[in-house]
């Protein structure tokens, strides 16, 4: 029968030779390469494999051992139960000294090795990813501002790809998990390094102020480029996360439009394959959603020489791409919330603010109405899909789509009908209160809606529930005596009672502000206003 593995490898470790150790390192590591799941009754030992992989490193047997002992650290990381011994003050000070990373550390180490580098930042990775504590043990060595200090470093061609882009995944997960380090991050400029590295990486060259010059025949992105781009895109999220809540000065103001700019580049880029497309303008979609919406004129700016989507003098082949994602996301079906917020965020604020943006988004979402033979939720186009939404069953999804076609109708409750029909609006008039018609609180222009013959022709016909012309039903009470009539009446409003005795429904009224009430409140009201007649009639 074979030796334990890990029993084995301890063995080596505790009393083994430099060659001893790195062979059975190197056959643990080979093993167990792309093993995630651990055996529940070896914890002990993987712990002790820890502790003792970490006095190894500190003898210094050289770059290959120290290598292929990081790499079996970072297999031995993926475990979260084996990471006390990972996670103590001089085992994370060890693993930031390997990855050049101590803070003050202003430069890479004396005769560095680059896959000691490399390995290290992948341990740390793993740990801060699985461990609270190695999390706030970052905040008190200040790991990321020695990330920040290596940012500045990412433009010499001389280190490696795999060093810069486990720094920005480092960097990512340590502004992701901890909102120290994320202050630490913003401190230490990191909106202006991370900028300049995604500049950089997309080989961004400028033709004016705040438009990026586009080369029409330029490859797709390579996958090592677009993996890169996303990194700093996730980074530059967390940055960014609440940019639109406060305050900003002229300094931010421009560094947030250079970046609309740059997200607007990027929305026009293609990668190699159409899913890796896909994701990469997943990712800069949600940076969008948080760039202040003053910015995202950019996406359409007049400025911008090329595109082929032309409208009042401005290319929106930008905004076309938003609506070819949103469109592909409705019709994947799964995990809509997640995949449909950051979008019609970006969507919706760009329309309330920016005339020339909802002007042209409504005229590809909402254009004239001329066949209203259909429901507004039955059919294939943008609209009818957004229609569907407004009853979906996750609230989030129901309020985000209602939202954005609510303010391309320029928050008009006779506009909105018109388009998707009361039963599907009603949920987000009474969430606005306008249940009883009207407008509501957005600023936009006075230009009127024009209806198409074809509308006006059918308009009084049009069931305002449904939002459709309807076939003539006939009528269930014709052939019935008065009794019957009088009998059904009573036996509906039987049913109704006891429904509402038993508390399965509640009826409700439309209040005059617009919003819903208990209808036992007009009782209430005219019983009350009935007592105070009596008092005054003696």
């Amino acid at each position: 029968m074979d030796p334990d593995p890990a029993a084995a490898l301890l063995a080596a470790l505790e009393g083994g030779s430099k060659v001893e150790i790195e062979r059975v390192l190197q056959e643990y590591n080979r093993q167990n390469s792309r093993t995630f799941t651990f055996d529940q009754k070896e914890e002990e030992v993987r712990k002790k494999i820890c502790d003792e992989l970490l006095k190894v490193l500190q003898k210094d047997l050289g770059p290959s051992c120290q290598a292929t002992c990081l790499e079996t650290i970072r297999i031995l990381s993926r475990d979260k139960k084996v990471l006390a011994p990972l996670t103590t003050r001089p085992a994370m000070l060890a693993l930031m000294k390997l990855a050049g990373l101590e803070y003050a550390q202003s430069s890479m180490p004396e005769m560095p090795n680059f896959s000691v580098i490399v390995e290290a930042l992948k341990c740390l990775c793993n740990i801060v990813f699985n461990s609270e504590t190695a999390q706030q043990l970052s905040v008190d060595f200040k790991l990321a501002v020695g990330v920040c200090e290596r940012l500045k470093m990412h433009r010499d061609k001389n280190l490696p790809h795999e060093i810069k882009f486990f720094d920005l995944r480092l960097l990512f997960l340590l502004s992701a998990l901890k909102m120290d380090s994320r202050a630490q991050l913003k401190e230490e400029q990191g909106l202006l390094l991370l900028t300049d590295i995604l500049e950089s990486t997309l080989d961004i060259k400028w033709s004016d102020k705040y438009v990026v010059a586009v080369d029409c025949r330029r490859p797709p992105l390579t996958k090592e480029k677009a993996d890169f781009a996303m990194e700093a895109l996730k980074a530059l999220f967390n940055v960014t996360y609440d940019s639109s809540q406060k305050k900003t000065d002229e300094d931010d103001v421009h560094q947030y439009r250079n970046l609309s700019a740059i997200l607007c580049h990027c929305l026009l880029l293609k990668t190699q394959t159409e899913d890796k497309t896909e994701e990469f303008h997943s990712h800069t979609i949600n940076l969008l959603s948080n760039i202040p919406v003053s910015g995202l004129d950019l996406l359409f700016s007049p400025n911008i020489k090329y595109g082929t989507v032309d409208y009042n003098g401005k290319k929106m082949d930008a905004i076309e791409v938003l609506l070819g994602f949103l469109e592909k996301r409705i019709d994947r079906g799964s995990n809509l919330k997640e995949g449909l917020t950051p979008v019609l965020s970006v969507l919706t604020e760009g329309s309330r603010k920016h005339r020339d943006m909802r002007k042209y988004i409504r005229s590809r979402v909402l254009p004239p109405l001329k066949d209203v033979k259909n429901r507004p939720e039955i059919g294939t186009t943008l609209r009818n899909k957004l229609v569907r939404l407004m009853t979906h069953i996750d609230t989030g999804v129901k309020h985000t789509a209602a939202e954005f076609l609510f303010v391309l109708c320029k928050e008009s409750v006779d506009c909105l009908l018109k388009y998707t029909g009361y039963g599907n609006a009603a949920g987000l008039l009474a969430a606005h209160g306008l249940l009883a018609g009207g407008r509501g609180d957005g600023q936009y222009s006075e230009d009127e809606d024009t209806d198409t013959e074809e509308y006006k022709s059918v308009k009084s016909f049009i069931n305002p529930i449904t939002g459709h012309v309807e076939d003539p039903m006939p009528n269930p009470m014709d052939g019935m005596t008065e009794e019957q009539k009088e009998y059904e009446a009573m036996k509906l409003v039987n049913m109704f009672d006891k429904l509402s005795r038993e508390q399965i429904i509640k009826p409700m009224r439309v209040k005059p502000d617009g919003t819903m009430g208990p209808l036992e409140e007009v009782a209430n009201e005219y019983t009350s206003d009935h007592d105070s007649d009596s008092d005054e009639n003696i």
